[in-house]
């Protein structure tokens, strides 16, 4: 990429990071978003995606762990097949029209996410081990083969079913897309040994924009426009990815 537009991107990355971070999230699906409306090859979205991720959701489960709210019984039995089944994700190369239909439904579903969050915070109980397990494994490859950590479907999963109170999911979610993204990077590494130089750059942007979204997301930002306005990007972009060469 040629400077103009490296930094334009740059600037996008770090508003993405900083405004997921504000809510919780990582922010996979947006940088996906914004790499994509910026045209760049499915073969550099990928990996520039999961370290991007693997920086914001390590501040986030920081931020998480040290607040109180994570819960280690609740985590494991969903990450243990999802980290191999991440890596193998990652070593899989999609063709472009596959990775970019994928993409795009995966940026539809997190724009409902954010449209359509559950207000209900009570708690019903845990998953069985078996279910977990299962659900670990499938959000894991998905991860894998799209460039994300999973975490966009499992904290909506987690509070539809009610296994979670809201600060608990994210905190579970946050972990989970941390593992699953350094597992899905290892794996896209060992099949393609090729990594964008210009991912550095990002990564400076997206490692900033998360460290203030931490910070100020505690404060009294207004939520649910931020979600809001994610969600109209990513059904832009992912409208772009499916529909658009």
């Amino acid at each position: 990429m040629t400077p103009e537009p490296l930094s334009l991107l740059a600037f996008a990355i770090l508003i993405v990071a900083f405004l997921y971070s504000c809510v919780g999230h990582a922010g996979a699906s947006g940088y996906i978003a914004a790499m994509s409306l910026f045209s760049l090859a499915p073969a550099d979205i990928k990996p520039t995606a999961l370290v991007l991720n693997i920086l914001v959701a390590g501040i986030g489960s920081w931020h998480f762990w040290r607040a109180g709210h994570f819960s280690w019984k609740l985590f494991w039995p969903f990450a243990v097949l999802a980290i191999p089944m991440a890596f193998a994700g990652g070593y899989l190369s999609l063709p472009t029209h596959v990775f970019k239909v994928l993409a795009g439904i995966v940026l539809w579903f997190s724009a409902l996410r954010f449209l359509l969050q559950p207000s209900d915070d009570t708690l019903k109980g845990e998953p069985s081990r078996p279910v977990a397990l299962g659900i670990g494994a499938g959000l894991g490859l998905l991860a894998g083969l799209t460039g994300t950590g999973g975490g966009i479907f499992l904290t909506p999963l987690l509070l539809c079913m009610r296994w979670a109170r809201t600060k608990n999911a994210a905190a579970v979610s946050a972990l989970f897309i941390l593992v699953n993204s350094v597992a899905g990077l290892l794996g896209n590494l060992s099949s393609t040994k090729h990594f964008p130089s210009f991912a550095i750059a990002l990564a400076v942007a997206a490692a900033i924009g998360g460290t203030a979204g931490s910070y100020f997301g505690s404060r009294r930002f207004n939520h649910t426009g931020i979600k809001r306005l994610l969600a109209g990007v990513m059904l832009i972009a992912g409208t772009k990815l499916m529909f658009i060469p």
